[in-house]
């Protein structure tokens, strides 16, 4: 007969979680992080920063969302954000809000733009 399945360590054990969090459940940023937040990296990483910092370095070094980092890590989004929090505290990433809607150009207008330059 056989036990419940254990999550190995590398599959996101609650074990493992806890560890790259430092038991931390939340963001303390002062500015709290959205899924759609874009973070981009201030510098190439150190090897003093543990491997998901490093790792969230290297591939922010283009914007990625906050979704796509934890998508990308393979790692829940809550522990995603405690890790950018550790990071943009010690200013190896910056996170910027997403551009709002309302400040998107109107779609009519992109339309009449692009009809008037196919009958030029």
């Amino acid at each position: 007969m056989t036990g419940p399945r254990r999550l190995d360590w590398d599959e996101g054990s609650p074990e493992r979680l806890y560890v790259l969090t430092g038991g931390r459940s939340g963001s303390t940023a002062r500015e709290p992080l959205d899924l759609v937040s874009l973070i981009v990296a201030r510098s190439a990483p150190d090897p003093v920063l543990q491997p998901e910092h490093a790792a969230i370095v290297r591939m922010c070094a283009s914007p990625l969302s906050v979704a796509e980092v934890s998508a990308y890590l393979a790692l829940p989004a809550s522990v995603v954000m405690v890790l950018l929090t550790d990071l943009i505290a010690q200013r190896w990433v910056e996170a910027r809000p997403p551009i709002p809607a309302a400040s998107l150009p109107d779609v009519e207008l992109l339309e009449a733009v692009m009809h008037g330059l196919r009958k030029l």
